[in-house]
């Protein structure tokens, strides 16, 4: 089967790419409804803390909003109608699907909303928030929240799809494609939960190895970026036969696509760095603040205790 003019031909005679055609709106029905969807839930979550007179951090609202609206740029504009017809603008909404997206999402705590939102059930009966807490701290989150399989996962997402027969069999209908990106978007999720750290999970490891984690998996975004840059021919069929309209060299857009994805694995390494630093700086604070109230409520007992200790040592040592 030829993929060339595959499954959308309506977008075979698209004019040439300009940023300004590809963030026309064009909404994908599937994600134009899960965005409006995932709006409404988390501003209802809010809104039933204020009622209830509970804060919320007005950041974390901002970030789960910005989150949305990545999805929505990349899935909702004729981005999505070229990224069925271009490599480069494929990789466009790959990277932001699965490398900003998930970030913003996650920075928003939509878990840590969903719980303290839900209402407590009944002694007894389970309720969707004890549901929701049982599954977070089930065996299945455990393992897929694992490095040992969030790392292998995130880097068989690129490797294992794009040099494969399977990317070009998803490409070739609507379903697959959505398949693909609900696909990246929830490697994306899977990957970055565990080193975000906001939201409650299985697995909390500290900073550093946070940081560790994050780093070992960035790299192979680069490197594939590279083999496609280097590429002496097109590697993937579905880009192979661009339409006339687009005016473009599939080898020439396959390279565009390549520096896209190296350029792209620096992007979400930057914000997830920064946001952990501060992370750490906060639970800093807190600690330090913490250490000073207890020093307070005990006049400092410890700080006496080894005053005490340093001096009947010294009282040892005369005698």
């Amino acid at each position: 089967m030829d993929h060339g003019g595959h499954g959308m031909h309506m977008n075979t005679d698209l004019p040439p790419f300009t940023l300004g055609r590809g963030l026309e709106f064009s909404a994908d029905p599937f994600f134009f409804v899960g965005c409006l969807l995932a709006l409404a839930l988390y501003g209802y979550g809010v809104v039933r803390l204020r009622r209830r007179g509970d804060r919320w951090p007005v950041g974390r609202t901002i970030a789960f909003v910005c989150g949305v609206l990545t999805v929505g740029v990349a899935m909702c504009t004729a981005l999505n109608d070229y990224g069925m017809v271009m490599f480069s603008v494929h990789m466009v909404q790959h990277m932001i699907i699965s490398m900003v997206s998930p970030i913003l999402l996650l920075l928003g705590a939509p878990v840590t909303l969903a719980l303290r939102a839900l209402p407590t059930a009944a002694r007894g009966h389970k309720g969707p928030r004890e549901l929701l807490a049982a599954f977070l701290h089930s065996r299945y989150m455990r393992v897929i929240t694992h490095p040992a399989f969030t790392i292998p996962l995130f880097i068989a997402s690129l490797y294992g799809l794009y040099f494969s027969p399977l990317f070009d069999f998803l490409m070739g209908s609507r379903a697959g494609h959505i398949a693909m990106m609900v696909h990246f978007l929830a490697v994306g999720l899977v990957f970055f939960w565990p080193i975000m750290g906001v939201d409650p999970g299985p697995h909390r490891p500290g900073y550093v190895m946070r940081m560790l984690e994050l780093f070992a998996g960035m790299p192979f975004h680069a490197f594939f970026g590279i083999a496609l840059m280097m590429a002496s021919e097109p590697m993937v069929t579905t880009f192979l036969h661009p339409s006339a309209s687009l005016g473009i060299d599939p080898l020439g857009d396959q390279v565009a696509a390549g520096g896209i994805a190296w350029a792209f694995s620096e992007i979400p390494s930057v914000i997830v760095l920064v946001a952990l630093l501060f992370q750490w700086y906060t639970s800093e604070q807190r600690q330090t603040r913490r250490q000073d109230r207890a020093a307070d409520r005990d006049g400092d007992a410890e700080l006496t205790a080894y005053n005490d200790y340093l001096a009947s040592l010294q009282g040892r040592s005369r005698g």
